[in-house]
Parts: C-alpha cells; structure tokens; sequence
C-alpha cells in the first residue's frame, strides 16, 4: 500500500531555500520538494514556524546513551545509533576510539552488520596511529606506528563499512599507510598530529591523489577530511604554522575538508565564525565527537578504555582533565554555529550536503531532491526539533 505524507514550511537544504515550501513522500522517497505554489497536491495550511531541514550527517561521533561505538556490543551500538537518528543525525559514522586490536576488530565487525542493515552509513577509526603528544582523549600506551599488516587486518573486519581513518602525518610509515587506506576507498583524516606545515600539507594531498585514482569517475570518497581541526594539533604560531595553516590552506583551495566541533566548548564561537569566513561552508563539516554521555545527565562513563566525567555538559578524561568528545547532537551543534554568526543556510549544508559528499553519498543523504530517500529534520524557528523522518519513517522521540 503506497503511503503519502506532505510536510510545509520554511525549507533550508543545499539546494533548496524557501520561505513557504511543500515536501512530499511516497513510499519513503521525496517526490515533491519546491515552492507551496508550485505543487499541485493538497499543500495544507502555511506554517510560517516551522523549518524543513535535510537529515543531518555526522562524520565523527563515538556514541550516545551510555553506549560507546568502541565496545563492540550490538545492542549498545543500536540503540546509540538510534538515539542520534531520533535527534535529527539520520546518516552517521560510527567512531571507534583507540582500544587494544582484539576490541577494536570485535567492533568493526558489529559496525559493518550495522552498516549492512542501514543503521550506521560506515565507520571511522580514529586511532591508533596517532601522535602521543596530541593523544587527546587517547590512552597513550595503545597508540602506535601505521602498521600494514594490522591495518589489512582492520580492513579485513570492516570491509567495505570503513569508511574513514584518523592519522597522524608524521609518524613513520604513514605514506604508505596513506596509500593503502586509498586503495581501498577509505578516506585518511589528518588529526592527533604535531606534523610540520610542509609535512601535514604532503599528506593531505597524497590522500586527495589517491582518493582521486581510486575513483576516476569522480563519484566517490575524493577529498581527505582533516579531524576537529585545531584540537589535538598544536596552536598556530606564527613562525610555526602547523597543520593548522597547512589544513586551511588546503580547505580553501577546495582540496581537503575540515571538521569542527562547534558545540561551544571544543571551539570559541568567533574561532567557528572565522573559519566559515575563510575556506566557505562546502569546506566545513560540522561535527559532534559525540561520546556515551550524549543523551544523559552528569557523570561517569568511558570513553573507549578511560574514564570520562561529564561535569556542567563538558566531558573530561578522568586522568588528565583533557576534553574527552562532545555531548551535543548534531542539531544542537548547528544552533551553536548559528549563534556564533554562521548563517543558517551555511551550517545546514556543512552539516548535510557536506559530510554527505564526502562520503559519495550525494543521490541518497545530505538534501531535499525529489527521488532522494526522505530524511527529513522538523524544528520550530529556534531550531527546537519537532519531529523526524528517516527513510520516510516517522522516528520515535528517543530520550
């Protein structure tokens, strides 16, 4: 039985931006998106306070609900997963924290079933080939030098589910780590890096060479992210840019795209602003670096193999008191960049056509066309969510 649903309001999406617009499903897929006046259905009344918005895309987020993506528990993973849909995210990766190999390969294999079944869009290994001097949130102990044969090993678990790998340009054997990932359609990610301007702006464009070669077509992963540009890397310097300017500099030239945290607390607000300012929404992706506490109150919970308490929102590694990811949702980061002066249409984009490209994923995540599965975010003019449709479905309101 076909089923219809309209949806009207202000609509804010990569390609589409007007004051009163129609939605309309079929079967779970947008067979209208446009101008009320342009649609020949029943439009209903206007609703002047209400924002049709693209489902949301986040790159980066390590889970959600007391559950932590690197645990390599189905139920746990699921129920994250489907706690950040319920909240507007309806296309994530899932990040996996640096952990011992037999954790982090019992993960992956959760994540790809996930993956199969169309819960998560892939994963994203953020470790463990990662600088010690920039570990963030990551046990010192378990990091280490790209690895090949692990990184087969990784590969092998993942399959085609891995999507993205964090890694620091410096260390030894990260061009051919670099080359490898490529291969395989995996996109590198510079980040937890101390590397030098010269040697973080090789790496970032190897990675866009060899995503290129491994996708001549142009319609796949070709462009290499750099993770939470400016944390876990050294402070510009003046006389020592660092992969700070060399991440900018290839952001700007349309060659790289930069993550951002702009929840308020990873990031200053005019620090968010001036990054818009300077490389351009379709060069940013906002993302959350979302951890178990996301979705709860205060407290104590792990990130990967350390403990975390989450004191006033802000969450913080037991041990060094370092900022140990977010617990904002993807929608509450877009309100923060919006409050730091981003116009909404920016936010909106580097928060879905964004991230949805740089997974190749543009024909079916990121926007509001007509034949595109309908994921659909509903808020009032503050950006209170309302409601959402994933794939057509109404999502429950998770808490």
């Amino acid at each position: 039985m076909t089923t219809h649903q309209t949806l009207r309001g202000r609509i804010v999406s990569a390609s589409l931006t007007v004051a009163d617009g129609i939605i309309a499903v079929a079967d779970g897929v947008i067979t209208f998106a446009g101008p009320a006046s342009d649609f020949t259905g029943e439009a209903g009344p206007a609703q002047p306070d209400r924002i049709l918005l693209p489902g949301l895309v986040d790159l980066h987020c390590h889970g959600a609900v007391g559950s932590d993506f690197a645990e390599g528990s189905v139920a746990g993973s699921t129920a994250a997963a489907k706690y950040l849909h319920s909240r507007g995210t309806t296309t994530l990766l899932a990040s996996v924290v640096t952990g011992p190999a037999e954790q982090t390969l019992r993960s992956l294999h959760v994540l790809r079933d996930l993956a199969d079944r169309g819960v998560i869009a892939g994963s994203h290994l953020e470790g463990p080939f990662l600088s010690s001097h920039q570990c963030g949130a990551h046990e010192p102990s378990l990091l280490r030098a790209p690895d090949l044969d692990y990184t087969t090993s990784l590969l092998a678990a993942a399959g085609t589910s891995l999507a993205s790998m964090t890694v620091a340009a410096e260390l030894p054997g990260a061009d051919g780590l670099v080359d490898l990932l490529t291969e395989h359609g995996v996109i590198p990610s510079l980040g937890h890096t101390a590397a030098e301007t010269e040697k973080a702006s090789a790496f970032l464009a190897r990675a866009a060479a060899g995503l290129a070669a491994a996708s001549p077509a142009g319609q796949d992963r070709t462009k290499p992210t750099v993770t939470h540009l400016f944390n876990a890397m050294p402070s510009l310097h003046h006389r020592a840019p660092g992969p700070i300017a060399a991440s900018l500099d290839a952001a700007r030239a349309g060659k790289a795209v930069v993550e951002l945290i702009a929840d308020g607390v990873h990031l200053a607000s005019q620090t968010v602003k001036l990054v818009f300012d300077l490389v351009g929404a379709q060069n940013i992706v906002l993302v959350t670096d979302s951890m178990a506490a996301t979705g709860l109150q205060d407290g104590q919970y792990m990130l990967g193999p350390l403990g975390v308490t989450v004191d006033q929102g802000v969450a913080r590694l037991d041990t060094t008191g370092a900022i140990a990811g977010g617990t904002a949702t993807l929608l509450d980061v877009v309100g923060s960049a919006v409050s730091a002066g981003v116009s909404l249409a920016d936010a909106v984009i580097s928060a879905t056509s964004v991230p949805a490209s740089v997974l190749g994923l543009t024909k079916t995540a990121g926007d509001l066309r007509a034949g595109m599965p309908a994921d659909v975010v509903i808020t009032n003019p503050d950006l209170v969510l309302e409601g959402v449709l994933r794939r057509g479905e109404w999502v429950a309101e998770l808490r």
